[in-house]
């Protein structure tokens, strides 16, 4: 592998970091949302999404023997968004006859997203973000070592 496919992989991770950062933002913002649509005149909360990852090399044997045997055509090439999946868990229901969203027996239906949650996946999301930053900045350092070896 070379180091400029280095810069892919990080850029890759750090493109899909930061759209999952983008994701648990919209799911904090809409924690409170009780009618994100109207089905049959029944208010839908919103509800969690979720960001699934995949590799975009699809078969990490035949990379592997590539690589051990010297074949650079096939460098890996990082991670890439496969889908935004939305969370299927129950939603909340909260006893809130006044609120307009509630239905015949006074309950109100909260989205299933969990503040706690969404705050660990940010953390997370944000460990990952800045781990692919430092790999970046590590093969730029490593190209700035070589280029001063012709000097």
């Amino acid at each position: 592998m070379n180091l400029n496919s280095s810069f892919g992989i990080s850029a890759s991770g750090l493109t899909a970091q930061r759209l999952r950062m983008d994701v648990i933002s919209s799911n904090i913002a809409n924690a409170e949302t009780t009618r994100a649509s109207v089905v049959n005149g029944q208010a839908v909360p919103y509800r969690r999404k979720m960001v699934v990852f995949s590799p975009n090399e699809s078969n990490f044997a035949n990379m592997l023997q590539a690589q051990m045997n010297g074949d650079n055509a096939s460098p890996a090439r990082g991670v890439k968004v496969t889908a935004i999946q939305e969370d299927s868990t129950a939603f909340k229901p909260v006893y809130n006859p006044s609120h307009p969203d509630a239905d015949s027996e006074g309950y109100v239906y909260m989205p299933n997203v969990d503040i706690t949650k969404e705050m660990v996946d940010m953390i997370s999301a944000s460990h990952s973000y800045n781990a692919n930053v430092t790999a970046l900045n590590a093969s730029k350092a490593m190209i700035m070592k070589a280029l001063e070896i012709g000097k």
